[in-house]
């Protein structure tokens, strides 16, 4: 899963960007209003989290173009601004969630995820269906009770299936979720990742949609 970072203090994005990397999540950092509004609006992100105070433009201003360009990736506001004005702002410029510096970096963590499963219809964080069992919260799979270990890549794909199972999914659109922007993307490799989690999980629990692309089906 892929989100986008925008924050201007470095030690704190440094801080937060390992945080997520470490759950597996593919992070793209930007260090000013505009860079982030330009990859907030050409690239596809899974969710992002967004400082108000930026240099070049503030981060309000950044959200309300997001929403009016019709970006819908799921908004968690940081802030150092803790007034309920503030918060009121944020919210109705289209944040999804508000979190006040200083935070707890496990909050983040558990109030991204929440915002993630939310925005993809699936608001329970254990995912079962068949004989499978994905917890959302630590890529934890398991199947018919037995742990299966997945690299962070193959987990990247495995939940973004999941997180949009009533859909078919394109390669192309698979890749650019696993991968950065500043990452040299191939779609051909997602066929190898596909191929691992078949491998892992059962043959059927992915169908290839000819043509199209591929489709999780844990029956």
């Amino acid at each position: 899963m892929r989100v986008l970072l925008v924050e201007d203090e470095a030690v704190l994005a440094g801080q937060v960007q390992r945080a997520l990397e470490s759950e597996g999540r593919v992070v793209d950092v930007a260090r000013d209003g505009e860079e982030g509004s330009f990859l907030g609006s050409t690239e596809p992100y899974d969710a992002i989290v967004l400082d108000l105070g930026l240099p070049k433009k503030d981060g309000n201003a950044v959200l309300r173009d997001w929403r009016e360009s019709g970006i819908k990736a799921p908004v968690l506001v940081l802030t150092a601004r803790d007034s309920w004005r503030d918060k009121v702002a944020g919210l109705d410029s289209g944040a999804d969630d508000y979190l006040t510096k200083p935070f707890q970096m496990d909050e983040l963590l558990a109030r991204l995820r929440a915002l993630i499963r939310r925005s993809s219809g699936q608001p329970n964080p254990v995912f079962k269906q068949g004989g499978l069992e994905f917890d959302t919260r630590s890529g934890r799979v398991t199947v018919e009770g037995e742990l299966v270990q997945l690299t962070a890549q193959e987990t990247n794909v495995l939940g973004y299936l999941i997180l949009n199972k009533d859909r078919v999914v394109s390669r192309t659109e698979l890749s650019e979720h696993v991968y950065g922007y500043d990452t040299e993307r191939d779609s051909n490799t997602i066929e190898v990742f596909i191929g691992r989690l078949r491998k892992k999980l059962g043959q059927k629990i992915i169908v290839t949609i000819r043509g199209r692309g591929y489709q999780f089906d844990g029956s």
